[in-house]
């Protein structure tokens, strides 16, 4: 088996963190039942992609049966190819964009960096809207919901007994818009307060803790609110550029 370099860390029983060292702190998670294991993310660089298949496959010695891809963005979803008999699941936003801006967006890619020819694009095989959708894996439920504001098909994952959910761009050290828009990734963040959690695996960074939560909610929601505040003055003036 390959030597692991990432981070790793299991947060609850049978639930897995995983953080790149070699691209922008993005995570991964893996959640294994008692006969398959369920893949969150698929991280942006191939080999780190394929050290999480060796784990679960080797270590683990379970197989993946699907990968969710909170949403479209390539260090989170390209790297679903590398577990080819896994069921992807994903908004059907996600989808649509993989579908039709994931190929001209890999090319460019390979052009830059040939660990990319490996890559292929992989649009999610089940989809999702605006209603919950449930997984079942061993004793663990994961409901999945439209978690929008960074993007307009993020998702979130709550790991429903350990209160651990993994919340993809939309839960950031430092909120970052692509593709989306404020409004939704305030009302995301008001949701996720909400919630009653335990940790958080935003879709950058380190985890984030229960007493740690509500202060990092309230640095968010300050700071988008400071942006509407620049452009709202911007707008005001007779010439805002």
């Amino acid at each position: 088996m390959r030597r692991f370099c990432m981070q790793r860390e299991r947060i609850a029983d049978n639930v897995f963190y995983f953080q790149s060292d070699l691209y922008a702190q993005v995570t991964a998670g893996a959640i294994a039942g008692p006969n398959w294991a369920v893949v969150i993310d698929t991280l942006a660089m191939p080999e780190e992609t394929i050290q999480i298949r060796d784990f679960i496959e080797q270590e683990l010695n379970l197989p993946v049966r699907y990968v969710i891809n909170t949403h479209y963005h390539a260090d989170h979803s390209w790297g679903s190819c590398f577990f080819p008999n896994a069921t992807v699941i994903a908004h059907t936003l996600c989808r649509n964009k993989l579908a039709t801006q994931g190929q001209s967006s890999l090319i460019e890619a390979r052009k830059q960096n040939p660990a990319f020819r490996r890559v292929r694009i992989v649009p999610p095989h089940l989809t999702f809207d605006e209603s919950y959708l449930i997984l079942r894996v061993g004793k663990k439920t994961l409901s999945m919901f439209p978690l929008p504001g960074p993007c307009d098909d993020n998702i979130g994952i709550l790991v429903e007994e350990d209160r651990v959910l993994f919340a993809g761009d939309a839960f950031m050290p430092l909120p970052y818009i692509v593709g989306g828009n404020i409004d939704d990734l305030t009302n995301s963040l008001k949701k996720i307060s909400k919630m009653g959690l335990e940790n958080i695996v935003p879709g950058h960074g380190d985890i984030v803790l229960r007493g740690e939560i509500d202060g990092y909610i309230k640095d968010n929601q300050a700071y988008l609110s400071a942006i509407r505040k620049a452009v709202r003055k911007a707008a005001r003036r007779k010439y805002p550029m």
